[in-house]
């Protein structure tokens, strides 16, 4: 068991807080603060690079975790995992292979072959790498079975790297952790690990204790004498070659957690592969003869929505455009851009079917619909503040994305957004404003011009810009407190237009918290230069979203402020849970 935490010490000598990755506000570790209690100088272990995650992930080093940690960097455990260059075999139809990844990698997902010459693929697996030349698939052969084909890179990830681990989350925001571990499937003792938000080169173990999560930093150190061997640890008692290793402890050992870890947490989602298949990577023109048009999901003013099916295989969706609604040569070149825009709140943009009319766009498929309509659904209705927010925050980053792509949307409103399996949302429609003719855009009483989105100068004087777009979140926004009302309740075009003129602002929407209306007024800056960026706006937003005021928090988390301010969970004596004083109890020092 390890020793409870005694009050800080200001005595502590400089060499006593120096590995602390806070030196103004730390947290003194209890076994410096033990009798008879002592940290080695010297570490002897594996060397690993400094900053560099692929390594500190490498299960060449990953012993038992009953196993002593001290071998030296040429010993090995015996469950070493081969990491040999992946041997290359002859294909006629890769004469010149480029091969820059070393060793073999694991199906992090499941993947059913889409054309015929892609790989079927199980979570699991294990693949040589034949052919890395493309930026998206990769030719690959399955080692258990010897088939070879094309695989989506983003479905694999090295063997020996921290990526192929099943509870290594990667980049995710604290907020996200905890909604992802509340969700059915995780129980208590459920986890992940992620990178740490406010300090990128270290990570976080997130672990669900009953209806509430956790938030451990992993923090690591380099050893004084030898600036190459690294420990990584959450108590300083407790150091691991790895981070690995250190899961592997836990999984058996509470050690001073709230639990032990129990089983990995679920994955709501897995990322779709980029573009429909290898083929179709730098080609739009697409047959309509391999699309099949299943039941309408939808229709705007620039034409009609159907769930599909691409080459047989694939669900996709598909925007038909109304007859001589855009000339062909020009819609051709804007989805040339728009296909080249990738971010995880963007709609890919598959391909187009321009050869006759209605010409259509083929784009990912979303199963819950636009996100006006969820959020007047009664599972939209159940989603509280704080999950409105984040769903705001991720649209604020696809809308960031473009902004640093220099694109603009044109017709950002809640109808334009999509909404997939667990919260996912997704920008789309981005460009296709400008791709229709400009009557379409005609700013006068009765058009089909979407007033109450759009800014000023953008009605007045059709000067679109990415502030324009500012302006139309801040009306996004209110959407989504108010769960898909109309903006401007009560008010037609024409009224809208003298009013916002005149200088009106809506009202702050029941419910919005005070701070997200101030966001809202300074998206509808009268002067567009002062209205906020995208960046900006995302950033603030994930601020509402990690704020632990009752209203944006789930207030059941167990994290105090302590008074040097550092945060901490405070694991608290059993027999005096509601006590709050911070006596026989372990605290561990925790960050977003």
């Amino acid at each position: 068991m390890l020793p409870a935490a005694i009050a800080p010490d200001s005595s502590q000598s400089f060499d006593q807080i120096r590995y602390q990755p806070y030196n103004t506000n730390y947290v003194p570790d209890a076994v410096q603060q033990i009798k008879g209690a002592k940290w080695t100088n010297d570490f002897v272990g594996v060397p690993v690079t400094a900053g560099d995650k692929s390594s500190v992930g490498n299960s060449s080093c990953l012993p038992n975790a009953h196993q002593s940690t001290n071998f030296s960097p040429t010993q090995q455990p015996a469950n070493f995992l081969n990491n040999s260059v992946a041997q290359i075999r002859s294909n006629p139809s890769h004469n010149s292979p480029q091969i820059s990844t070393e060793g073999q990698f694991v199906a992090l997902h499941d993947y059913v072959k889409r054309v015929d010459d892609d790989l079927n693929m199980t979570k699991g697996q294990i693949f040589n790498i034949l052919d890395n030349s493309h930026s998206d698939w990769w030719y690959a052969e399955c080692v258990s079975t010897g088939n070879r084909g094309y695989v989506p890179k983003n479905h694999l990830a090295a063997v020996t790297s921290l990526e192929s681990n099943e509870w290594y989350f990667g980049e995710l925001k604290r907020i996200e952790a905890e909604h992802y571990l509340q969700l059915p499937g995780n129980d208590h003792g459920s986890f992940l690990v992620r990178i740490s938000e406010s300090q990128s080169s270290e990570y976080s173990l997130s672990v669900r204790e009953e209806n509430t999560v956790k938030h451990y930093r992993i923090r690591s150190r380099y050893s004084r004498t030898d600036p190459t061997l690294k420990r990584f640890y959450i108590s300083r008692q407790l150091p691991f070659v790895n981070i690995q290793q250190l899961v592997n402890h836990y999984l058996e050992n509470q050690s001073g957690l709230c639990c032990r870890l129990g089983k990995p947490c679920i994955r709501p989602t897995h990322p779709e592969p980029v573009g429909l298949s290898h083929k179709l990577i730098d080609k739009w023109e697409i047959p309509k003869s391999s699309i099949i048009l299943k039941e309408k999901i939808g229709q705007g003013q620039f034409g009609e929505v159907f769930k599909a099916v691409w080459n047989k295989t694939t669900i996709v969706a598909v925007k038909t455009l109304k007859p001589s609604s855009c000339d062909a040569a020009d819609f051709l070149r804007e989805a040339q851009t728009m296909k080249r825009l990738h971010h995880p709140n963007l709609i890919q943009l598959y391909a187009v079917c321009t050869q006759t009319e209605p010409f259509y766009i083929v784009t990912e498929y979303m199963s819950k619909g636009s996100l006006l309509n969820y959020l007047q659904s009664p599972e939209g209705h159940a989603l509280d503040m704080q999950c409105l927010i984040m769903m705001a925050a991720k649209i604020a980053s696809g809308m960031a994305y473009l902004e640093s792509r220099r694109h603009i949307h044109r017709d950002l409103a809640a109808r334009n957004v999509l909404v997939g399996e667990q919260h996912a949302v997704k920008i789309a429609d981005f460009g296709l404003a400008r791709m229709i003719h400009n009557r379409e855009y005609v700013a006068h009483a009765g058009a089909r011009f979407p007033i109450k989105w759009t800014s000023p100068e953008a009605a007045n004087y059709s000067r679109f810009t990415i502030k324009s777009d500012v302006w139309s979140f801040g009306i996004l926004l209110t959407e989504i407190v108010t769960y898909g009302r109309s903006p401007y309740p009560g008010m037609h075009n024409a009224e809208v237009l003298r009013q916002v003129d005149a200088g009106y602002r809506m009202s702050k929407p029941p419910g919005c918290p005070p701070e997200l209306y101030d966001l809202m007024l300074e998206c509808w800056a009268a002067d567009e230069n002062k209205r906020p960026s995208f960046a900006t706006i995302h950033f603030r937003l994930e601020q509402f979203c990690e704020d632990e005021q009752p209203a944006y928090r789930n207030a059941n988390t167990n994290i105090h402020s302590h008074p040097n301010g550092n945060s901490i969970v405070a694991l608290q004596n059993k027999q005096n849970p509601s006590s709050g004083a911070y006596h026989n109890h372990i605290e561990i020092s925790v960050s977003p």
